[in-house]
């Protein structure tokens, strides 16, 4: 930060240069040209919305690194479409084994591993949004990030069948990426909220012990604010204030 509290644009600008170098490194010779390209489409959004924003709504370093790290993995997966990433290979050079051999995996798990890491990554950057934008507090700091995390990974997975209904053929099955599990959706969304329970819960352990007015705000987010009721009686308080005076 600089003296005046505000946050330097350098660390993100640096961040920005690394993936740029990292996303054209992968960018050469993709496996499937076609799903590459389908699989950069939320990659450039995402990139050029962080950029567009940082100046009127700059984030955390904390969640400029998340982002980043995400990123990372996602190129990779989108450079050899995600069940054909050879990470068995370069485990069994580092290692002396694959990992699938290791723990008996019959199937390609890297998109596994980017869906889990959606969750884990990018439910803290959620949140900041939420805290700073909707101003939630309490248990909705929490529970908001945890429910738009789940949402966003449901919103992807019917994009993938979408994409998977439009295109077809190879390009379809190579976004889509099941793999033959008919349950591979579900798994995914599962593991992205099970990243997400995760992060939540370690920021919630952080505020627990370093903000003293934890406890306090849980009670404040849960306590009613409206003790009218919504539908049928607020549109009748309305009709009445708006009804011609006699």
């Amino acid at each position: 930060m600089n003296d005046d509290g505000a946050v330097s644009a350098r660390y993100p600008r640096t961040l920005l240069i690394l993936f740029g170098i990292w996303w054209l490194a992968w960018a050469y010779k993709p496996i499937l040209f076609s799903d590459w390209v389908l699989e950069n489409v939320l990659t450039v959004l995402t990139v050029g919305t962080l950029a567009f924003t940082r100046r009127r709504f700059p984030l955390s370093n904390i969640s400029y690194t998340l982002f980043f790290v995400f990123l990372v993995i996602h190129t990779v997966g989108a450079h050899y479409s995600y069940s054909e990433v050879p990470y068995g290979q370069w485990s069994q050079a580092v290692l002396g084994t694959g990992i699938d051999e290791m723990f008996g995996f019959e199937r390609n798990h890297y998109d596994r591993l980017v869906h889990f890491s959606f969750g884990l990554l990018l439910s803290y950057p959620i949140r900041e949004y939420a805290l700073r934008i909707v101003a939630v507090r309490g248990f909705w700091g929490y529970w908001l990030p945890l429910d738009v995390t789940m949402s966003f990974s449901l919103a992807y997975e019917l994009i993938e069948w979408g994409a998977a209904v439009v295109f077809g053929g190879e390009l379809g099955q190579a976004f889509l990426g099941t793999q033959g599990d008919v349950w591979d959706a579900q798994k995914d969304m599962g593991l992205a909220t099970l990243g997400a329970v995760i992060t939540m819960s370690v920021v919630a352990a952080v505020n627990w012990r370093y903000n003293r007015r934890f406890g306090e705000e849980l009670l404040e987010s849960l306590a009613v604010k409206e003790r009218e009721p919504l539908g049928e009686v607020r549109v009748q308080k309305w009709r009445e204030e708006n009804s011609p005076k006699s």
